[in-house]
C-alpha cells in the first residue's frame, strides 16, 4: 500500500513526529525503522502498554483525516489498477497498515478497493515474516506464479520467503537496499510497468528498460 500505491510519506512523518514528541523520543529514531513495519511492532519497542490493536487501530484511523492533504497516489498506480481490473487479474493488498488506515486512504484518494485485503491485524508476525503474503495467496486461491510489488526491504524479504517474484519500486528506499533485500527487479515507480492482454501462458509485463513474460496471478 504505502510506497507502492500511495505516497503518504509526509503524513506518516507527521504522525510519528507527534508520537515521538509524546514520548520524548527523537522522531528520526522511530522513522529509521518504522517504514514497512506494523505500528504495533513499533509500539512494542517504544511503549509496550499501548502495543494492542485497539490503540493502534484508533491511532491509525485518524491519519488519513488529519493528514489527507499530505498523501498522493504513486505515479502510475491508478493506471495499473485499471489495467489489472480490465484484464481480470486477481489481486490484493497486503500491508503493514491497519484496516481503518488502509480503507481511509483508499477512500480519500479514490482508489479501487481490492477483493482481498490483508492488513496488519490478520497475522501474528509482520513483515519480513512471509505469513501475510502466504495468507494473501490463499485468500485469492492462487497456485501459480505470483508477483509482489514492494517498496521496503522488509516487504521484499516477506514476498521472497512466500515464494513470490518481487518487483521493487524505488519510491522510499535506496536502490541498493532493494537489491540487497532480494528484489527480482527494481524500477522507479508504477509508470515503469505496463500490462498487456496475454494468453494462458501468462500476462506480458513491460518495464521501462526491458520486458519479461510472467504468469501473473496477483499484484
Amino acid at each position: 500500500m504505502d510506497g507502492t500505491l500511495i505516497d503518504s510519506t509526509n503524513a506518516i512523518v507527521k504522525f510519528w513526529t507527534s508520537v515521538g514528541e509524546k514520548y520524548n523520543i527523537d522522531p528520526r529514531t522511530i522513522l529509521a525503522t518504522s517504514h514497512g513495519r506494523r505500528s504495533i511492532d513499533v509500539f512494542k519497542e517504544i511503549d509496550p502498554s499501548n502495543a494492542n490493536w485497539e490503540y493502534v487501530s484508533r491511532m491509525e484511523s485518524q491519519i488519513p483525516f488529519k493528514y489527507g492533504v499530505d498523501a498522493i497516489p504513486i505515479p502510475g498506480s491508478q493506471a495499473l489498477l485499471a489495467q489489472v481490473s480490465n484484464l481480470r487479474i486477481p489481486w490484493g493488498i497486503v500491508t503493514s497498515g491497519t484496516k481503518p488506515l488502509v480503507s481511509g486512504w483508499l477512500d480519500i484518494l479514490q482508489l479501487v478497493h481490492p477483493s482481498v485485503l490483508i492488513t496488519a491485524e490478520a497475522v501474528r508476525d509482520g513483515k519480513p515474516d512471509p505469513a501475510c503474503y502466504s495468507l494473501g495467496k490463499g485468500k485469492l486461491g492462487l497456485d501459480g506464479e505470483v508477483l509482489v510489488v514492494e517498496d521496503a526491504p522488509a516487504g521484499i524479504k516477506a514476498g521472497k520467503k512466500a515464494g513470490c517474484k518481487v518487483l521493487a519500486l524505488a519510491t522510499t528506499h535506496e536502490i541498493e537496499a532493494l537489491w540487497e533485500a532480494g528484489a527480482d527487479w527494481v524500477v522507479k515507480d508504477l509508470q515503469s510497468l505496463r500490462m498487456e492482454n496475454g494468453s494462458d501462458k501468462g500476462t506480458p509485463l513491460h518495464l521501462s528498460t526491458f520486458s519479461f513474460a510472467l504468469h501473473v496471478t496477483s499484484v
